[in-house]
Order: C-alpha cells, then structure tokens, then sequence
C-alpha cells in the first residue's frame, strides 16, 4: 500500500510490516520517517541492523545471502537498502524472491530517491505494494514553505515574528534540512520563545562561516582555496554534510540544465527565474559555472554528489569531506 508520511505513524502503531520503501528528494523528511520505522521496529525486537548501498559497488549476491543467513547478534534483524539513483538494476531477482515470502525474523527498509518511473511497473514493486507499505515523500511547495517552517520552528519551541519568518524564508530558499539546522541553532540563540530579525541576524553572524549557500557559490565559481577552509571548519565543527550536499546536487544539476538551455540561446536569467532562482548571486553562479564548465565536467560532479552521500552514510575509504574538497578542487582546475 501507498501512505503519505502523516500516515505513517498510526500504521505502525496498527503492527509491522515485512518490508517498508521510503523514497523522496527531501532529506530530511526521508531520513525522519526512516527513524519513525526503526524505531518501531527497535521496540517490536528487530535490534540488529545490516545496512548495504546500492551504487555500482555493491555485490547484490551478498545481500540475497543476508536475507537466508542466521543473526549473530539477535534473532530478528533489520536490512535497509539505500537505492540513491531509484533503481534496482541488477538488485530485482534478490527482492523479487526476498518479497516473495517474507521472513518473520526481518524487516526490509529500502531508503530511494524518487522512485524511477520504470521501477513502479516491476514485480518486485507490485509484490511490495501487496506485503509492505511504500511512503512517498514530496517535496514541499515553495509558497508552503513559510508555513512548514513555522510549524518546524513551533515544534522546537519557538516563534518567528513575520520578519523572521521573511528572512529565513528568503535565505532558506525551501532547504528543509539546513532549515533544520538553523532553527536548532536559533534554538540556541534566542532568550526567549520568541525569534525576531534580530535573532535571526544574529544566529547568521554567528554561524556566518557555515552558510552552506556561499559555500556552494564558491564551489561553483571555482573558488577552491576559500571552499577548502570551509569545509575544514564544517568538518570540525562536526557539522551534518547532507544538508550542504542538497544544496550543491540541487545547483550543480540546475547548472547542467541551464548549459543545455544556453546551447538553445535561451536567456539566462529567464530560465533560472522560470526554475525559481531570484536572488543575484546565486543567478550569477549558476550562469558562471554553466558557461565554465563543460556538460562532462558537471556530469562528473554530479556523479562524485553520490559519494558524498555514501560517505556520509558510511560507506567507502574515505569521508564525505575529503569527496567535497575533492569536487572542489576538480570544478576549481575545469
């Protein structure tokens, strides 16, 4: 069955399913409803957890043998997929006939961007739908997005005056994750419930170094030496890098789209208006790296965006800072 995320707790709470698929572009709504199923799946006993990654580095052999092997730790067991492309590939037969009769000892969590519209006509996916549920995250709409925040803000406590609320909404242009972020740190600031534009203004100062937006833009105009400290204070400061890739794969893939728009004499700044992009400087990142860089290059980068998240996600030799210094230097030197 299908459920919007509002849905989810009360299915939970009705009893566990074999297998549960999550899949959206938003982060850190994903990554929510995620904890909601883990947690319940925590208390219902399934206390060991197998985590596997489906980029071109997986053996998808060793996941059909996690699914027929004994725990080592507990009896029941939780395996969660993370699928970054919405794909399964080479992973269909091993669901199809891990689907196909469920075991009592497991719950399978599959973690996916947005769903590839192929993958909605497979068996595997029809098979799911009969014995698990699926939950959709959309993105939230941009003219939703003030209401969202405030909701978010009153959740942690707190109140944004309609100056705050402007302010934050303009500089947060829809990113909930780092949206997250900043009312975790307004959290921290503000002496009262109450977030006014002098609240705001002084959570941005403080945490000036750490606008993921100005890093983006110097990643994009190849300000490589500048991005490099950044980060190295972003890593230190044990800051959550998914947030700053949301923003970066966002903006690397809206430059790829506008580099083909600019091969059709397309004018730029219509183009980025008609994708929502307003404010000066971003326009003027965007345009820059779209005329620098070549399709190949934004490919590439684009592509390193997924190991960033599989770092992040810990998988890999290396961490997921080492991949943004890397990305850096590589759009630096196009």
């Amino acid at each position: 069955m299908k459920a919007q995320p509002a849905q989810l707790a009360p299915l939970l709470k009705k009893g566990l399913k074999p297998v549960y698929l999550v899949s959206g572009d938003e982060p850190l709504l994903v990554q929510e409803a995620c904890d909601q199923i883990r947690q319940a799946a925590r208390t219902a006993g399934y206390q060991d957890r197998v985590t596997f990654h489906a980029d071109r580095h997986l053996n998808w052999t060793s996941v059909g043998e996690e699914f027929s092997a004994l725990s080592l730790f507990a009896d029941k067991r939780r395996i969660e997929i993370h699928l970054p492309t919405g794909k399964l590939g080479d992973g269909r037969p091993v669901l199809e006939q891990a689907l196909a009769v469920p075991s009592d000892d497991i719950i399978l969590i599959l973690i996916s961007a947005r769903l590839d519209a192929a993958e909605l006509r497979r068996k595997w996916y029809k098979t799911l739908q009969e014995v698990g549920v699926h939950v959709t995250i959309w993105p939230v709409d941009p003219d939703k997005f003030p209401a969202w925040l405030q909701q978010r803000a009153q959740a942690k406590g707190l109140t944004l005056t309609r100056g705050a609320l402007e302010i934050m909404t303009d500089r947060l242009e829809g990113n909930l994750l780092a949206a997250n972020q900043e009312l975790d740190r307004l959290a921290l600031f503000a002496r009262t419930g109450t977030v006014d534009e002098e609240s705001v203004e002084q959570a941005v100062q403080n945490s000036a170094r750490f606008n993921p937006f100005d890093l983006v833009t110097d990643i994009l105009t190849g300000q490589a030496a500048n991005a490099h400290k950044v980060l190295g204070a972003l890593q230190q400061e044990g800051e959550n890098p998914l947030g700053l890739l949301t923003v970066l794969s966002r903006d690397l893939n809206l430059a790829l789209e506008l580099k083909k728009a600019l091969g059709q004499r397309e004018a730029p700044a219509v183009f980025l208006k008609s994708r929502g992009v307003r404010q000066p400087q971003r326009m003027r990142a965007l345009e820059q790296a779209a005329r620098r860089l070549s399709p190949a290059n934004l490919t590439r980068a684009i592509s390193r965006c997924s190991d960033i998240d599989r770092a992040a996600k810990g998988f890999g030799d290396h961490s997921p800072w080492f991949h943004l210094r890397t990305l850096s230097t590589e759009l630096n030197r196009a």
